[in-house]
């Protein structure tokens, strides 16, 4: 499309000042996420352990992070107002007030901003069923477990350092563990009677045969 002076403002998104902007919605969304875990935990060193892991990383990586960090504790969303995450962002960008009041009057740029900001961080998984089988797949609809299970029990729970957390599954009467890496990788093996999911770690209480315990997401058991 031929960018003219007539259709600037109405058509054209400037690429520098995309990037810019989803610097600043990238560090709202971790200060966000920042302030959830405060207040969950209080813990400095857990605040600390989250900043570290997004520091290490690029912004592209950061979003990705933060995205799947919601999908597994959406709880992190309550008392989120997505808006006001992006008007934060929208002044940080502006250099001027006046800036910043022309920049909101124009609905269509907020808006797509608007959608770009909820299309990178919101991107939940959903369970499947398929043959009696269950399987999950990602917000893009890319499988990311396969539909082969009796019962799967995604792990809706409070981590605070952004690592891929293990899956419950069922099959042939046995449950185990496995990560939603798209490849199925086994974490626990499918050896036990059953398996719970706990709200702090060790993450998951699990029983085989007279024994009780608890498994580490390593996928360690440790008798009680």
């Amino acid at each position: 499309m031929k960018i003219t002076l007539e259709n600037f403002e109405k058509d054209y998104i400037d690429p520098v000042e995309q990037q810019q902007i989803d610097h600043f919605v990238c560090c709202e969304m971790g200060r966000q996420i920042h302030r959830y875990i405060k207040a969950m935990s209080g813990s400095k060193q857990t605040m600390l352990k989250f900043e570290e892991r997004l520091s290490t990383m690029s912004r592209e990586e950061k979003e990705e992070a933060i995205a799947r960090y919601i999908d597994l504790n959406r709880k992190a969303l309550k008392g989120c107002d997505l808006k006001m995450i992006l008007a934060r962002s929208i002044a940080n960008y502006c250099d001027t007030y006046q800036y910043f009041l022309e920049f909101t009057r124009n609905s269509r740029k907020v808006f797509y901003y608007y959608q770009r900001l909820k299309a990178k961080y919101l991107r939940f998984h959903e369970v499947f069923e398929e043959n009696g089988k269950f399987g999950i797949i990602d917000h893009a609809g890319k499988v990311i477990v396969s539909a082969q299970y009796d019962f799967l029990r995604t792990p809706y729970i409070y981590v605070d350092d952004l690592m891929l957390m293990p899956i419950i599954a069922e099959k042939d009467g046995k449950f185990g563990l496995i990560l939603p890496d798209y490849k199925e990788t086994v974490v626990a093996d499918f050896v036990y009677d059953d398996i719970a999911l706990r709200d702090e770690s060790p993450y998951f209480e699990a029983t085989i045969g007279k024994k009780k315990g608890y498994i580490g997401r390593d996928g360690q058991f440790t008798e009680k």
